[in-house]
């Protein structure tokens, strides 16, 4: 640590040398003139005219490597800001670059997760390499740690690998799984789940690396695995039950990214299998449901996807005792045909389900392909419905109760004489 103390405090005495502190200053000025004045004059006007901006900035600053090269002075540092600069610009065009072939969100996302941290690393190591050696800062000792010193380097790596494995690791199972499917024809759920199951690996096999990589041998691994294991056991025996469930869910397929599940009285579509819980999306209002892997072993559960995605719905209506049943119910079926997202084969059926005080109740049930297109299906099969009723003076009777007053002054009660 102390090491690694006397190369800050090295780095300092380098940025306090007044030609050093000269292509700082020159720099900082422009970037803080483009920062306070420009930028805020032309944020909202569109992204073009931002990157326009940043182009101003770039020449500004290339501009005054220029000068500082004609006065004599070092312009080492100077360049260096420019450099960096017009990488960060290349790397906000590329957006823009992308969008006649990517869609937008998983572009941006992309850059988001992935490539901005990464020119993040190479800002801090190519700055260090600027005030010092990189290699040598890497290796600085910090504390012992098992079988040799834990270096700075080493500290790095365990923050960053951890993290580039989880968020790299989608984009080339994303192309394995859809090699896959190509080459075997597989369907989307078991693509999803291969890639699932690949994340997995890819990340298990980066873990194992970065073990040993910063020091952690397989007979020391296997040591503190076997002394934390009783208390890792107690402690996080839920989190591990639900990981192999999840595992279990996907090789078994009954719960895979993309099937319709019925979830306390809705239809929910399960969006991503984690870790621990299952993320599911119910389109009703829009809501997001984080259920642990768990449950679907401990509870039952419906799927509307396990060997088709075709969904029987129905429809309840009352028709007056004066219309004949056999009339009403062709009716209903001839209607169903005609309303959109209704499946002519299994075709409509409609049913007499009772007789009830003021109407004969009918039963209308018909199929749809998208399991989650159910309310809003019935819904246009009920206002087919009441069209159709009233176009052929077809009643739809409803209880009715006659309230009688109190007989008038005078008048005897019924059954007096």
């Amino acid at each position: 640590m102390n090491d690694l103390l006397y190369e800050i405090s090295g780095w300092f005495g380098y940025l306090t040398r007044p030609l050093v502190l000269l292509q700082c200053i020159s720099s900082a000025l422009l970037a803080l003139a483009y920062l306070l004045w420009l930028r805020p004059r032309l944020s909202g006007r569109g992204r073009r005219l931002e990157l326009a901006g940043g182009g101003l900035l770039w020449l500004a600053l290339r501009l005054n490597v220029v000068v500082l090269n004609q006065l004599g002075r070092p312009y080492g540092l100077a360049l260096y800001f420019t450099q960096l600069f017009g990488l960060w610009l290349i790397l906000n065009l590329l957006p823009m670059l992308a969008a006649r072939w990517i869609p937008a969100a998983p572009a941006e996302r992309f850059l988001s997760r992935v490539v901005r941290p990464l020119f993040l690393l190479l800002v801090v190591g190519s700055t260090i390499n600027q005030l010092d050696s990189l290699q040598d800062v890497s290796d600085i000792p910090l504390f012992p740690f098992f079988d040799g010193p834990m270096t700075t380097g080493g500290v790095l790596l365990v923050f960053v690998v951890p993290y580039f494995l989880v968020t790299v690791a989608e984009v080339p199972m994303a192309a394995f799984g859809r090699l896959l499917q190509s080459l075997l024809n597989l369907s989307d759920s078991s693509r999803v789940a291969l890639e699932l199951v690949g994340r997995y690996l890819f990340i298990g096999i980066g873990m194992l690396w970065l073990l040993r990589h910063i020091g952690i041998s397989g007979t020391a691994l296997a040591a503190v695995a076997g002394g934390l294991s009783v208390g890792m056991g107690f402690a996080l025996k839920e989190l591990l039950s639900n990981f192999v469930t999840g595992l279990w869910l996907l090789v078994e397929g009954s719960v895979r990214p993309g099937e319709i599940l019925f979830i306390d009285g809705d239809p929910c579509q399960v969006r991503r299998l984690g870790l621990r819980a299952a993320l599911l999306w119910r389109e009703r209002d829009n809501a997001e449901l984080v259920i642990p892997n768990q449950d679907f072993f401990t509870k039952t559960t419906t799927t509307y996807t396990g060997s088709d995605r075709l969904r029987r719905c129905s429809v309840l209506v009352g028709a007056g005792y004066r219309h004949d049943p056999t009339e009403v119910m062709a009716l209903l079926v001839s209607l169903a045909s005609t309303v959109p997202g209704v499946l002519p084969d299994p075709a409509p059926r409609a049913f007499v389900l009772g007789y009830g005080d003021s109407a004969i109740q009918y039963s209308l049930r018909f199929w749809i392909a998208d399991p989650m297109k159910n309310v809003s299906t019935c819904s246009a099969v009920n206002a087919a419905l009441w069209q159709a009723f009233r176009e052929r003076d077809i009643e739809i009777p409803y209880p009715q109760r006659v309230l009688h007053g109190p007989p008038a002054a005078g008048t005897a009660p019924h059954g007096d004489a």
